[in-house]
């Protein structure tokens, strides 16, 4: 029998490491670790209450739902996931979408509208869990950041204008745009309730006081205490003040949607919207913890783990849920060592709702709006906004585009907007390579180094011109590139000698080695010389098998600027160098003629 080699060993622990993560971590786990966990994990379980409640309320689901993904989903994807921190569950954004993509399908809170909502977890899982397991995680990070924040910010502007008429004790009817809500929110003003909106202020203003003044206090649970209490003292279930429905059961069952299978295609363009969400937000979150933290973290096991957590999740009871950024930060803080934390905030919140469950029904509506109306209003990023806006006019399309589609369309429609306008982005900044001329200037230190001629105003040799390609070389950029190295040569028609330096480019493909063996050509045609500054294996690699290097010739070739001003010195006409006053080269110093101007220069200088 023949032992494993190393290869395979390696190749077979992979595939465990990923089909059981807590392999990585779980020789951590000690008596003090667990007791680290355990703090942090009850501490997560006294905050998800409210905010699972006030979650579920956004998606228009009854609220058990959101305490059920608190609970499964934080479990599977602590299990499953890379963070040794983040939590995951229930998040606004997430809400916001499902609300959007259902609200138009079926009736928020109805049997329907729930089933649709389950089977678009279970969709949204299956997508994720294949994303991880063909290791898509890198293709995440080419969705533009301000795509997230201009996304967010319309989900905060949806959720306030949908939560707006419980705040304010009005009964309107749901569905449309941000505009077509408020719209229909004015018409009924009038009929606003002073009870309502004074739980809903008391809610509002005692979380606001509980962020300012005791941030280590769970401010959700006292500013809801604070608003339920004040609606008993003022009678106002009695009163006409809506009530938070009760929870069905304490505990979830498994119930998979068999019922709205056949509307697959109906919801699939929302399932694939909120899997992209979730995934943005899990992966962005858990590397931020893991760079703070100095941890290892695996983008495509984490999708992995967000996956198995909503297609289980879905078949008991929960809607899509992703990385908390709230409950990860309490984690974090709270001293959590482990995934443990999150298994155990789970296990906890079971045992709570076990116990207080019958209490949920004495919420009142316009309390739970007021606190969705705080987390709408921290949603937004007025920051980055403004740093967005005024850094890059790029980006500021982006976040334009996508803030625009996510108020006036459909939020699930906004993000698609968003993506596509940060893939066409990259592929213009990717087909538009910087190409400049470069010249050299000596440091402080001495050493010489190049920058941009026509930027920074240096004088260029009339004989020599370095080309500098930063950005990729393909077919792609081939017109671009093309376009500007013309535009050089005309206005450089004496400079017949080229050093061409590919410093950005890790591979061409065939249109690009094409336009170098017709500039090589084209060069040589008006009797100068062309010669390339490559060198990066694989690009030198490439330059060959395209038969680049076999029409400029080895010699050509150089890994450095200074081998390749060394080579082309030579070929230059002496004589106008007699005559030349920019000397921009030290090599200039060894040409005969140089050496005697410089010479002449010396004694003149020396009689003087």
């Amino acid at each position: 029998m023949s032992l494993p080699r190393s290869g395979e060993t390696e190749a077979l622990k992979g595939l465990l490491d990923r089909a059981l993560p807590p392999r990585r971590w779980w020789s951590r786990v000690d008596s003090a670790t667990l007791r680290q966990d355990a703090f942090a994990g009850f501490s997560n379980a006294a905050i998800v209450i409210p905010q699972g409640v006030a979650f579920a309320t956004i998606a228009g689901l009854p609220p058990e739902m959101g305490l059920y993904t608190a609970m499964i989903t934080a479990a599977i994807a602590a299990f499953w996931g890379s963070s040794m921190v983040m939590i995951s569950g229930p998040t606004t954004a997430i809400s916001a979408v499902v609300f959007a993509t259902l609200q138009d399908i079926a009736p928020p809170g109805s049997p329907r509208f729930v089933e649709l909502a389950v089977l678009i977890a279970i969709l949204v899982g299956l997508i994720q869990l294949v994303a991880g397991m063909a290791r898509l995680g890198g293709l995440v990070s080419f969705v533009s950041h301000s795509v997230m924040t201009a996304f967010t910010a319309a989900a905060a502007v949806l959720i306030a204008a949908s939560q707006l008429p419980g705040a304010l004790g009005i009964a309107v009817a749901g569905g449309g745009n941000v505009l077509e809500r408020l719209h229909r929110l004015a018409e009924s003003a009038s009929d606003a309730s002073l009870m309502s909106v004074s739980i809903a202020a008391a809610t509002l203003g005692s979380l606001l006081l509980c962020q300012r003044y005791a941030r280590r206090l769970p401010g959700f649970l006292i500013a809801l205490v604070t608003g339920t209490l004040l609606c008993l003292l003022l009678d106002g279930a009695s009163r006409g003040v809506a009530m938070v429905d009760g929870i069905a059961a304490a505990f979830p069952v498994f119930s998979p949607p068999t019922q709205a299978l056949k509307e697959i295609g109906v919801v699939i363009p929302g399932a694939m919207a909120i899997a992209l969400v979730g995934l943005l937000e899990a992966i962005s979150i858990g590397r931020a913890f893991a760079v703070r933290r100095r941890e290892k973290f695996d983008a495509n096991q984490e999708m992995i783990g967000q996956g198995l957590s909503n297609a289980v999740g879905g078949l008991f009871q929960c809607y899509a849920g992703s990385g908390s950024f709230t409950r990860s930060g309490v984690n974090a803080e709270a001293g959590a060592r482990t995934p443990l934390a999150g298994i155990l905030s789970s296990l906890f919140l079971a045992v709570t709702l076990l116990m207080f469950s019958d209490l949920i029904r004495f919420i009142p509506v316009p309390a739970m709006a007021g606190l969705i109306l705080y987390v709408a209003w921290r949603l937004i990023d007025f920051g980055e906004v403004r740093r967005v806006v005024k850094t890059s006019r790029s980006e500021t399309v982006i976040l334009g585009l996508t803030l625009g589609a996510g108020l006036l369309v459909e939020l699930d429609f906004a993000i698609y907007v968003g993506v596509i306008a940060s893939f066409a982005v990259f592929i213009y900044q990717s087909s538009h390579p910087s190409i400049r001329v470069s010249a050299p200037v000596i440091s402080a230190t001495g050493r010489r180094k190049f920058r941009n001629a026509d930027l920074h105003g240096i004088p260029e040799c009339p004989q020599i011109v370095t080309i500098r390609l930063d950005g990729p070389l393909y077919f792609g950029s081939v017109e671009h590139v093309e376009h500007e190295f013309e535009v050089m040569r005309r206005k450089r028609p004496g400079q017949k000698h080229v050093l061409f330096y590919l410093k950005g480019v890790g591979k061409i493909d065939l249109a690009g080695a094409d336009f170098l063996i017709e500039a090589i050509r084209q060069i040589r045609d008006e009797g100068g010389t062309f010669r390339i500054i490559a060198l990066f294996p694989p690009l030198l690699e490439s330059l060959r098998r395209f038969h680049v290097v076999e029409e400029i010739g080895e010699d050509h070739l150089h890994i450095s600027k200074g081998e390749a001003l060394a080579a082309a010195i030579p070929e230059i006409d002496s004589s106008a160098c007699a005559t030349c006053s920019a000397r921009v080269f030290m090599e200039c110093a060894d040409l005969p003629d140089a050496s005697r101007r410089k010479l002449t220069t010396s004694k003149r200088l020396n009689s003087n």
